[in-house]
């Protein structure tokens, strides 16, 4: 969700292809899939009516877990597309997330998910976010290997100081700005407490509706895990 024109960057920006982090999430994400889906294979039954399910996710109401990852400088869609330049700029979070509301007979529910992210390369900046995030866990393969989608399009961030990837021409930023992320998440049928995630973690002016520094806030492409409980 870019706010403008992109603001001078301290180091030479890399673009890597799929042999860079991209394709290594990516592939790291694949590889996890199919060991959990081969993991759960001999367990397969046939589908069963969401709400019948005892083991449903739907049961499961909070989480803690972590997540770690490198600075990008496209919007997510830019990510996902393959235009992203990656800069060594790091960051390490831990995340909780509790269930505000989920249906009776659909994979779907609300949940209120919180990070607090400490990075470093480039630049020392804590964060903190949070935002309501939609869950959606119909996938039809859902009995061999679980795969819900996240989605949290507006929340609220807040950084301990201005990074300088986050600086406009002239040097302004905001510590304040919007939080928005996609993630996919991978657990095994018979322990979806346990689950895996690749998720696309987003800072921004909302096109210049928080600020019109003309810069756009941070991207970071993460792996992690959460225990659900």
């Amino acid at each position: 969700m870019s706010t403008g024109t992109q603001p001078s960057k301290p180091v030479h920006p890399r673009r890597w292809g799929l042999a860079g982090p991209a394709g290594k999430a990516l592939a790291c994400a694949i590889g996890m899939a199919v060991s959990l889906w081969a993991s759960g294979a001999e367990a397969y039954e046939p589908a069963t009516p969401y709400a019948l399910q005892p083991d449903s996710p739907r049961s499961l109401e909070s989480s803690v877990g972590w997540y770690a990852g490198i600075y990008h400088d496209a919007e997510p869609a830019g990510a996902i597309a393959g235009r992203a330049n990656y800069q060594d700029q790091y960051m390490l979070a831990l995340t909780g997330t509790t269930t505000l509301w989920k249906s009776d007979t659909w994979p779907v529910s609300i949940e209120l998910d919180g990070m607090l992210g400490q990075q470093w390369g480039l630049a020392n900046v804590t964060e903190f976010s949070v935002a309501p995030a939609l869950r959606w866990g119909g996938l039809p393969w859902r009995d061999v290997l679980r795969t819900d989608v996240r989605l949290a399009p507006l929340g609220y961030s807040y950084t301990s100081e201005v990074g300088p990837l986050e600086r406009g021409p002239e040097g302004q930023g905001s510590r304040t700005l919007n939080f928005l992320f996609v993630e996919v998440a991978f657990s095994r049928p018979q322990t979806p407490q346990n689950e895996w995630f690749v998720r696309l973690h987003h800072r921004c002016a909302i096109y210049d509706l928080l600020n019109n520094y003309g810069a756009n806030g941070e991207d970071f492409l993460t792996f992690g895990f959460r225990k659900r409980f």
